[in-house]
């Protein structure tokens, strides 16, 4: 059973999301004050093929969901999109195969970015510190949103919330794998390969 944060039921929610086996969406709380977003950044992720051993991570809002979710025409790799946070626990027991998959492929074969969740308050904290005992080196954003829903509509209208979500999408945009809980790694595998020899 997967539950959705809402700004009013977060105390009511918490104690199901322990027990749940996917985590729900939350908006970021208004009250931790709303940092700059830059919807640049989600094309500076698309453009971006170097891998780096410190990942930097940047703020997207809703128009830089839609930037990063929109395929550039010189662009034929696959585009993974892994929705997570520090907070979910099946996120963070997925995250070392996602590692190992965005290291074996490599950015010339996929473009893989991880998209947290998690409150900005966190961005300088609890975010790296997990992205490095991760080793993780994909391009990573911080969704900064108040209201989710619009956002999980702009994915997937079949999308609850509920997290971890992967989607993997085609040269053309179309979603050609989708998981929402802890995916399995051989599925993801295969879906890109199909995708990588079909170049």
């Amino acid at each position: 059973m997967s539950f959705r944060f809402s700004l009013v039921g977060v105390a009511l929610a918490l104690p199901f999301l322990l027990a749940s086996p996917a985590a729900p969406i939350h908006g970021q709380s208004p009250t931790t004050g709303k940092a700059k977003t830059d919807a640049s950044a989600a094309k500076a992720v698309n453009d971006d093929n170097a891998k780096t051993a410190s990942t930097e991570i940047r703020q997207i809002d809703l128009a830089g969901l839609k930037a990063l979710l929109s395929r550039d025409g010189h662009d034929t790799r696959p585009l993974l999109i892994n929705f997570w946070a520090t907070w979910c626990d099946p996120c963070r027991e997925e995250f070392p195969d996602l590692v190992k998959i965005d290291a074996d492929y490599g950015a010339k074969k996929l473009n893989f970015v991880a998209i947290s969740l998690d409150d900005v308050s966190d961005l300088g904290t609890a975010v790296p510190k997990f992205l490095k005992e991760m080793n993780a080196s994909m391009p990573v954003v911080l969704l900064n949103v108040n209201d989710p829903d619009p956002a999980i509509k702009m994915v997937d209208v079949a999308w609850d919330g509920q997290l971890p979500a992967t989607f993997l999408y085609d040269k053309d945009g179309q979603v050609v794998f989708k998981y929402f809980g802890r995916l399995k790694p051989d599925q993801l595998r295969a879906a890109i390969d199909k995708q990588v020899g079909s170049k």
